[in-house]
């Protein structure tokens, strides 16, 4: 491996608990000769003491865009703040520009402008298209838990950060909980792996569909169920899975709709019956009166189980970066910016290399 210089910075939005890279995982990275530093954070799971003690040099918050040396790489998860306007680093993050999302083209042209580069994690997959490092477990699982809490009358907020063992108690079926249908859809990813063990928790047997069952979608089927639980991210267009047109249906059931997949915005979006997230101070927003449905679109749901799925996104991740180059999957994810840069007609400023 050449050199390499990670920057893992703090997470701008407020209820970001969790990080791309867990102590232990970056004491692995140290002796493996990268440099690492990393940013402090009141807010991430694990302390700065802990990096620290891994062998890694400490910045303060939010440092990167002014301290950090041009050939460093930048980790992180979401967002990066509106400043600087200009981006000469390469940054590894879920950046959300390839599919003509709100901001993207602003991102995309920052990123130009500056002559770097975005990574994007989304995009970071192998030969045959899958993505090697995800959080998809668990947002499925928590997607699904929020979703049971809610029909069962149990969700409260603000939503808090909480351990797997806690929130497991907590979708445990009452003795006065009545029995209701639940769907998920995408059931054979990984997010819908984490969604059908949740929902099993809670003692639901779901309906599970996947690429079969909505190649042709039967559409009453699906709103003859009591809860749905989205994890399809898809690719390219497909039909909606529930329309406006759905929302008047007198014949509906579905009271709840989770969409662990919050692709709002996008136009491969499969649940086009709302136009904005919901947040850990209101998680459920009512989208229709009656007959009523409420709608859970958290963009960011494993960080309600912080610990727990840090641990297991860094430990995908690990591998990738002490193998980071110019080829294999970080070549593909820099093709790929590249490539949105052009659908947009941006130019480039710079060259960025992996």
């Amino acid at each position: 491996m050449t050199e390499l210089h990670l920057w893992l910075r703090h997470e701008v939005r407020s209820t970001e608990r969790r990080t791309p890279l867990v102590p232990s995982d970056a004491r692995r990275l140290v002796d493996a000769g990268v440099t690492l530093t990393v940013e402090e954070s009141p807010q991430r799971i694990f302390p700065i003491e802990q990096y620290e003690a891994a062998g890694c040099s400490v910045a303060a918050t939010g440092s990167w865009s002014s301290r950090a040396p041009r050939d460093a790489v930048i980790v992180g998860l979401k967002e990066l703040p509106d400043e600087p306007a200009t981006l000469p680093h390469r940054h590894i993050f879920f950046g959300h520009a390839y599919k003509q999302q709100p901001g993207a083209a602003e991102l995309l042209r920052r990123f130009a402008a500056g002559g770097g580069a975005l990574l994007d994690l989304e995009y970071l997959v192998d030969d045959q298209g899958r993505r090697l490092a995800a959080f998809g477990y668990w947002a499925g699982y928590l997607g699904a838990a929020l979703a049971v809490l809610q029909h069962r009358g149990r969700l409260s907020a603000p939503l808090t950060p909480t351990s797997h063992e806690e929130l497991e108690e907590s979708l445990r079926p009452a003795a006065r909980d009545e029995e209701f249908t639940a769907l998920v859809i995408g059931a054979l990813g990984r997010s819908g792996r984490g969604a059908r063990v949740a929902l099993g928790a809670a003692g639901i047997e779901p309906t599970c569909w996947d690429l079969d069952e909505t190649r042709n979608l039967d559409r009453p089927a699906l709103l003859a169920h009591d809860v749905l639980v989205n994890c399809v991210l898809a690719t390219g267009p497909i039909p909606p899975f529930v329309r406006d047109t759905d929302l008047d249906d007198p014949a509906r059931r579905l009271r709840t709709l989770s969409d662990v997949t919050c692709d709002v915005g996008s136009p491969l979006n499969v649940l086009p019956v709302y136009d904005r997230v919901t947040e850990w101070t209101e998680p459920v927003r009512r989208l229709h009166k009656e007959p009523p449905l409420d709608l859970i679109a958290i963009d960011n749901l494993p960080s309600l189980l912080p610990e727990e799925s840090s641990t297991g996104f860094s430990g995908s991740l690990l591998p990738l970066l002490l193998e980071f180059g110019t080829g294999g999957p970080w070549g593909r994810c820099l093709e790929r910016f590249h490539q949105a840069c052009r659908e947009l007609g941006i130019t480039e400023g710079g060259s960025p290399r992996v």
